[in-house]
């Protein structure tokens, strides 16, 4: 067993922690503060390769592996998760479902633009009654004359109103089965498609920096060939999605939660009660140790889950396990992180009360604690009898 990265995967690392500490985390906060979408940013990131990551050579990507990949997005996000969640939305939900499913010309055509960083793509499941229950998708596509006519909403689309945006690949309602439920499908829809139109932004807890809209289509139009996959495949094509995008939020959460860690060790060692460093107090100490620890555990969980993914293998109660355990880690490192401070860590100055705003989200998006709870379970009862009575020896 090694636990020493390639040497690929170090150099994308290294790449994302001397651009993050250098180039996001002195802006962080400036960006939080005036919800500013980091344009400039994003484009020294994409000149950087970051943005296609894992994305094919042939369509101007990097060609990573996934594993490199959470490397780099876990240092991103250790700077500002507003631009971490921009890169992951983008790479994880935007683009990899075209990267999975699309034919050699929507590639051509959509992917091209934005493996290169030149165009963001979005991904929109999520709807006021769906979301965790996909099943009750209400957007529906119906074929008419060789196109696809859309009508419904989606809310909370990260990447999906940006000047650089390039369109969202949309979950909808295209039929009914023979056992009564619904056809769901993926179809790809260009920003400048007639009858699709976005809400303006919203106002966030976390994330300020970030960009998320509602998404409204009101008989929007596209062509019948912008069919992302097999109609009626659009249910396996999320579930894939998320078991991918679940990984990343967890390293998302890593990167939070060393941030945390990070600046908690720095306080304790600076402030000064009773004429000594609160570093010296074992108070202080086991609190930092819990931290350091649940931050192994949550990085390991990240790591494992995406090499099984480039391994091939089966992965999904991994990724459920690491969103749901470096999610619920980096809320107590905030927490943590907060107390340590002290009062100070109560001001909007500080950067602990701004990582204590951010981090309540990675429990919710991209499946919440109780849905990757509920897949985990199902995961362990399905064992064979034979599988659950060989690990209980």
């Amino acid at each position: 067993m090694n636990f020493d990265p390639t040497e690929d995967q170090r150099r994308w690392r290294d790449l994302a922690r001397e651009f993050a500490q250098g180039e996001i985390r002195p802006r962080a906060a400036e960006l939080d503060r005036e919800q500013r979408f980091p344009y400039d940013i994003v484009a020294q990131m994409s000149r950087l390769g970051l943005m296609g990551l894992t994305l094919p050579e042939e369509y101007g990507g990097s060609g990573g592996d996934f594993v490199a990949y959470n490397l780099a997005l876990e240092e991103i996000s250790r700077a500002d998760t507003s631009v971490g969640i921009t890169m992951e939305a983008h790479i994880s939900l935007g683009c990899a479902p075209i990267a999975a499913y699309g034919t050699t010309q929507q590639k051509e055509r959509f992917l091209s633009r934005c493996a290169t960083g030149e165009s963001l793509w979005a991904f929109g499941l999520t709807e006021e009654e769906a979301g965790t229950d996909a099943g009750g998708t209400r957007t529906t596509a119906e074929l008419e004359d060789g196109e696809w006519v859309i009508n419904g909403s989606k809310k909370w689309i990260t990447n999906s109103g940006t000047r650089i945006t390039g369109g969202v690949t949309v979950i909808a309602r295209t039929g009914t089965r023979e056992d009564g439920r619904p056809e769901l499908s993926a179809i790809i829809v260009p920003q400048d498609a007639p009858g699709y139109t976005r809400g303006p932004a919203y106002e966030k807890l976390g994330w300020r920096a970030s960009d998320q809209h509602p998404l409204y289509f009101e008989d929007c139009h596209v062509p019948e060939e912008n069919l992302l996959g097999e109609r009626g495949r659009g249910f396996h094509q999320f579930l894939s999605t998320l078991d991918g995008g679940r990984v990343a939020v967890a390293a998302l959460s890593v990167g939070l939660a060393q941030a945390c860690f990070d600046d908690a060790l720095l306080r304790a060692k600076e402030r000064e009660q009773f004429g000594r460093s609160i570093s010296e107090f074992q108070a202080i100490q086991f609190k930092l140790a819990d931290m350091a620890m649940e931050l192994e555990l949550a990085r390991n969980m990240v790591l494992k889950a995406a090499w099984l993914k480039d391994q091939g293998r089966p992965f999904g109660r991994e990724a459920s396990m690491a969103k749901v355990f470096a999610s619920e880690a980096a809320k107590r490192a905030a927490d943590q992180a907060v107390q340590i401070w002290g009062g100070e860590g109560f001001m909007e100055t500080s950067t602990v009360a701004r990582y204590w705003r951010q981090v309540k989200i990675n429990e919710i998006g991209e499946g919440t604690s109780e849905i990757n709870r509920q897949i985990i379970a199902r995961s362990i009862l399905r064992e064979s009898p034979a599988e659950a009575k060989l690990f209980a020896q």
